[in-house]
Protein backbone atom coordinates (compact mmCIF):
# COMPACT_ATOMS: atom_id res chain seq x y z
CA UNK A 1 0.00 0.00 0.00
CA UNK A 2 1.69 3.17 -1.22
CA UNK A 3 0.07 6.51 -0.43
CA UNK A 4 0.17 9.87 -2.20
CA UNK A 5 -0.60 12.85 0.05
CA UNK A 6 -2.43 15.54 -1.95
CA UNK A 7 -2.68 19.20 -0.91
CA UNK A 8 -4.12 22.20 -2.77
CA UNK A 9 -2.82 25.66 -1.97
CA UNK A 10 -3.17 29.38 -2.58
CA UNK A 11 -0.96 31.82 -0.62
CA UNK A 12 -0.40 29.35 2.22
CA UNK A 13 3.18 30.23 3.18
CA UNK A 14 2.08 30.46 6.86
CA UNK A 15 0.66 26.95 6.89
CA UNK A 16 2.24 24.80 4.20
CA UNK A 17 5.31 23.72 6.19
CA UNK A 18 3.18 22.39 9.03
CA UNK A 19 0.93 20.51 6.63
CA UNK A 20 3.72 18.93 4.58
CA UNK A 21 5.82 18.00 7.61
CA UNK A 22 2.82 16.14 9.04
CA UNK A 23 2.60 13.89 5.95
CA UNK A 24 6.30 13.13 5.53
CA UNK A 25 5.36 9.48 6.09
CA UNK A 26 3.60 9.41 2.70
CA UNK A 27 5.32 7.83 -0.30
CA UNK A 28 4.68 10.97 -2.33
CA UNK A 29 3.46 14.51 -1.62
CA UNK A 30 1.62 16.34 -4.40
CA UNK A 31 0.88 20.06 -4.09
CA UNK A 32 -1.40 21.71 -6.67
CA UNK A 33 -1.04 25.46 -6.28
CA UNK A 34 -3.49 27.96 -7.78
CA UNK A 35 -0.99 30.66 -8.74
CA UNK A 36 0.11 31.80 -5.30
CA UNK A 37 1.79 35.19 -5.12
CA UNK A 38 3.74 34.38 -1.96
CA UNK A 39 6.42 31.72 -1.33
CA UNK A 40 4.06 28.73 -1.03
CA UNK A 41 5.42 26.86 -4.04
CA UNK A 42 9.04 27.44 -3.10
CA UNK A 43 8.52 26.20 0.46
CA UNK A 44 6.63 23.12 -0.73
CA UNK A 45 9.34 22.25 -3.24
CA UNK A 46 12.08 22.69 -0.63
CA UNK A 47 10.23 20.24 1.62
CA UNK A 48 10.26 17.61 -1.12
CA UNK A 49 6.76 17.95 -2.56
CA UNK A 50 5.97 17.61 -6.24
CA UNK A 51 4.51 21.04 -7.05
CA UNK A 52 2.14 21.76 -9.93
CA UNK A 53 0.97 25.26 -10.79
CA UNK A 54 -2.67 25.28 -11.91
CA UNK A 55 -5.17 28.09 -12.45
CA UNK A 56 -8.05 27.83 -9.97
CA UNK A 57 -10.70 25.33 -11.09
CA UNK A 58 -12.84 25.23 -7.96
CA UNK A 59 -12.31 23.23 -4.76
CA UNK A 60 -13.49 19.83 -5.97
CA UNK A 61 -11.88 20.00 -9.43
CA UNK A 62 -8.61 21.28 -7.99
CA UNK A 63 -8.50 18.42 -5.49
CA UNK A 64 -9.43 15.88 -8.14
CA UNK A 65 -6.63 17.14 -10.35
CA UNK A 66 -4.17 16.47 -7.52
CA UNK A 67 -5.59 12.94 -7.26
CA UNK A 68 -5.22 12.40 -11.01
CA UNK A 69 -1.60 13.58 -10.96
CA UNK A 70 -0.63 11.29 -8.08
CA UNK A 71 1.53 8.22 -8.76
CA UNK A 72 -0.31 5.96 -6.31
CA UNK A 73 -3.90 4.74 -6.14
CA UNK A 74 -4.16 5.31 -2.40
CA UNK A 75 -4.75 9.00 -1.72
CA UNK A 76 -4.53 10.95 1.51
CA UNK A 77 -6.09 14.39 1.11
CA UNK A 78 -5.05 17.22 3.41
CA UNK A 79 -5.89 20.92 3.30
CA UNK A 80 -3.05 23.39 3.69
CA UNK A 81 -4.46 24.66 7.00
CA UNK A 82 -4.57 21.16 8.48
CA UNK A 83 -2.12 18.88 10.28
CA UNK A 84 -2.03 15.12 10.80
CA UNK A 85 -1.91 14.12 14.46
CA UNK A 86 0.71 11.67 15.69
CA UNK A 87 -2.04 9.15 16.51
CA UNK A 88 -3.44 9.32 12.99
CA UNK A 89 0.01 8.98 11.44
CA UNK A 90 0.66 5.82 13.44
CA UNK A 91 -2.75 4.37 12.48
CA UNK A 92 -2.08 4.92 8.80
CA UNK A 93 1.42 3.45 9.04
CA UNK A 94 -0.12 0.31 10.56
CA UNK A 95 -2.62 0.16 7.69
CA UNK A 96 0.23 0.17 5.19
CA UNK A 97 1.26 -3.27 6.46
CA UNK A 98 -2.23 -4.82 6.44
CA UNK A 99 -3.86 -6.82 3.65
CA UNK A 100 -7.60 -6.66 4.41
CA UNK A 101 -8.14 -2.96 3.74
CA UNK A 102 -11.36 -1.03 3.35
CA UNK A 103 -11.72 1.10 0.21
CA UNK A 104 -11.80 4.35 2.18
CA UNK A 105 -11.43 5.67 5.71
CA UNK A 106 -13.33 8.41 7.49
CA UNK A 107 -11.22 10.58 9.78
CA UNK A 108 -12.38 12.96 12.54
CA UNK A 109 -11.33 16.59 12.12
CA UNK A 110 -10.62 18.61 15.26
CA UNK A 111 -10.88 22.41 14.86
CA UNK A 112 -8.45 24.69 16.69
CA UNK A 113 -10.18 28.06 17.25
CA UNK A 114 -8.75 30.90 19.36
CA UNK A 115 -6.00 28.45 20.42
CA UNK A 116 -8.61 26.07 21.84
CA UNK A 117 -9.76 22.64 20.72
CA UNK A 118 -13.45 22.87 19.79
CA UNK A 119 -15.48 19.79 20.71
CA UNK A 120 -19.04 21.10 20.37
CA UNK A 121 -21.20 23.52 18.38
CA UNK A 122 -21.52 21.09 15.49
CA UNK A 123 -17.84 21.45 14.59
CA UNK A 124 -16.63 18.08 15.89
CA UNK A 125 -16.01 15.28 15.02
CA UNK A 126 -16.77 16.38 11.42
CA UNK A 127 -16.06 12.92 9.93
CA UNK A 128 -14.57 13.12 6.45
CA UNK A 129 -13.22 10.60 3.95
CA UNK A 130 -9.59 11.62 3.52
CA UNK A 131 -7.83 8.30 2.89
CA UNK A 132 -9.24 6.41 -0.09
CA UNK A 133 -8.49 4.25 -3.10
CA UNK A 134 -9.01 6.40 -6.18
CA UNK A 135 -10.17 3.35 -8.13
CA UNK A 136 -13.29 3.36 -5.94
CA UNK A 137 -13.91 7.06 -5.28
CA UNK A 138 -13.46 10.64 -6.42
CA UNK A 139 -14.15 14.21 -5.36
CA UNK A 140 -17.82 15.15 -5.85
CA UNK A 141 -18.09 18.35 -7.87
CA UNK A 142 -19.96 20.96 -5.82
CA UNK A 143 -19.28 24.65 -5.20
CA UNK A 144 -18.78 24.32 -1.44
CA UNK A 145 -18.29 21.61 1.19
CA UNK A 146 -16.73 19.26 -1.35
CA UNK A 147 -16.39 15.64 -0.28
CA UNK A 148 -15.13 12.30 -1.57
CA UNK A 149 -17.87 10.17 -3.10
CA UNK A 150 -17.23 6.45 -3.07
CA UNK A 151 -18.74 3.82 -5.37
CA UNK A 152 -21.90 2.17 -4.08
CA UNK A 153 -20.07 -1.11 -3.42
CA UNK A 154 -17.12 0.50 -1.66
CA UNK A 155 -16.34 -0.47 1.93
CA UNK A 156 -15.75 2.52 4.21
CA UNK A 157 -14.24 2.25 7.68
CA UNK A 158 -13.18 4.77 10.36
CA UNK A 159 -9.93 5.77 12.00
CA UNK A 160 -9.61 7.23 15.50
CA UNK A 161 -6.69 9.61 15.01
CA UNK A 162 -7.55 13.20 14.20
CA UNK A 163 -6.71 15.85 11.65
CA UNK A 164 -6.13 19.21 13.36
CA UNK A 165 -7.79 22.09 11.51
CA UNK A 166 -6.44 25.65 11.89
CA UNK A 167 -8.92 27.37 9.59
CA UNK A 168 -9.50 30.70 11.36
CA UNK A 169 -6.74 33.09 12.40
CA UNK A 170 -8.88 35.66 14.23
CA UNK A 171 -12.34 37.26 14.26
CA UNK A 172 -11.56 39.49 11.29
CA UNK A 173 -10.40 36.50 9.26
CA UNK A 174 -13.53 34.53 10.23
CA UNK A 175 -15.75 37.39 9.07
CA UNK A 176 -13.77 37.73 5.83
CA UNK A 177 -14.08 34.02 5.06
CA UNK A 178 -17.86 34.17 5.44
CA UNK A 179 -18.22 37.33 3.35
CA UNK A 180 -15.83 36.38 0.54
CA UNK A 181 -16.12 32.59 0.33
CA UNK A 182 -18.64 30.62 2.36
CA UNK A 183 -21.78 32.76 2.11
CA UNK A 184 -21.50 33.52 -1.65
CA UNK A 185 -20.68 29.91 -2.52
CA UNK A 186 -23.41 28.55 -0.25
CA UNK A 187 -25.98 30.90 -1.78
CA UNK A 188 -25.00 29.90 -5.31
CA UNK A 189 -25.09 26.21 -4.39
CA UNK A 190 -28.57 26.61 -2.85
CA UNK A 191 -29.83 28.40 -5.95
CA UNK A 192 -28.47 25.70 -8.29
CA UNK A 193 -30.19 23.05 -6.14
CA UNK A 194 -33.51 24.84 -6.69
CA UNK A 195 -33.77 26.31 -3.21
CA UNK A 196 -35.31 29.75 -2.69
CA UNK A 197 -35.52 32.03 0.33
CA UNK A 198 -38.02 34.51 1.73
CA UNK A 199 -38.26 37.46 4.10
CA UNK A 200 -39.07 35.17 7.04
CA UNK A 201 -36.18 32.81 6.26
CA UNK A 202 -33.80 35.76 6.10
CA UNK A 203 -35.07 37.10 9.43
CA UNK A 204 -35.07 33.83 11.35
CA UNK A 205 -32.25 31.79 9.78
CA UNK A 206 -29.61 33.51 11.90
CA UNK A 207 -31.57 32.96 15.12
CA UNK A 208 -32.02 29.27 14.38
CA UNK A 209 -28.33 28.87 13.50
CA UNK A 210 -27.24 30.47 16.80
CA UNK A 211 -29.63 28.35 18.88
CA UNK A 212 -28.53 25.18 17.11
CA UNK A 213 -24.81 25.85 17.54
CA UNK A 214 -24.78 27.34 21.05
CA UNK A 215 -27.53 25.38 22.78
CA UNK A 216 -28.59 22.27 20.82
CA UNK A 217 -25.00 21.39 19.83
CA UNK A 218 -23.67 22.42 23.27
CA UNK A 219 -21.41 25.18 21.99
CA UNK A 220 -21.61 26.91 25.39
CA UNK A 221 -19.35 24.14 26.74
CA UNK A 222 -16.50 25.59 24.64
CA UNK A 223 -16.62 28.87 26.56
CA UNK A 224 -16.16 32.19 24.80
CA UNK A 225 -14.90 30.57 21.56
CA UNK A 226 -18.15 28.57 21.51
CA UNK A 227 -20.16 31.78 21.70
CA UNK A 228 -18.12 33.32 18.87
CA UNK A 229 -18.64 30.25 16.69
CA UNK A 230 -22.41 30.43 17.28
CA UNK A 231 -22.41 34.14 16.46
CA UNK A 232 -20.59 33.60 13.17
CA UNK A 233 -22.87 30.64 12.38
CA UNK A 234 -25.80 33.06 12.68
CA UNK A 235 -24.00 35.66 10.58
CA UNK A 236 -23.25 33.09 7.87
CA UNK A 237 -26.84 31.82 7.78
CA UNK A 238 -28.22 35.34 7.41
CA UNK A 239 -25.67 36.31 4.76
CA UNK A 240 -26.25 33.27 2.56
CA UNK A 241 -30.02 33.84 2.60
CA UNK A 242 -29.56 37.52 1.78
CA UNK A 243 -27.30 36.61 -1.14
CA UNK A 244 -29.70 33.89 -2.27
CA UNK A 245 -32.50 36.49 -2.28
CA UNK A 246 -30.35 38.72 -4.48
CA UNK A 247 -29.58 35.85 -6.87
CA UNK A 248 -33.19 34.72 -7.23
CA UNK A 249 -34.24 38.32 -7.90
CA UNK A 250 -31.48 38.97 -10.42
CA UNK A 251 -29.67 41.50 -8.24
CA UNK A 252 -26.52 39.57 -7.27
CA UNK A 253 -23.42 40.96 -8.96
CA UNK A 254 -25.22 43.97 -10.42
CA UNK A 255 -23.05 47.08 -10.66
CA UNK A 256 -24.58 49.51 -8.12
CA UNK A 257 -22.95 52.48 -9.92
CA UNK A 258 -25.26 52.05 -12.92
Amino acid sequence: MKISACIITFNEEKNISRAINSVKWADEIVVVDSESTDSTRQIAAQLGAKVIKQKWLGFALQKQLAVNLAENDWIFSLDADEEVSEELKNEILRLKTEENLADAYKIPRLPIYMNRKILHGGWYPDWQIRLFNRKKGRWREVLIHESVQMDSDARVSKLKGEIFHYSVENFSHHNQMIAERYAPLAARQMFEEGKRTSFLKIVFSGCFAFIRSYFLKLGFLDGFPGFCIAYFAAHHATMKHLLLWEIQNGLYGRDSSK
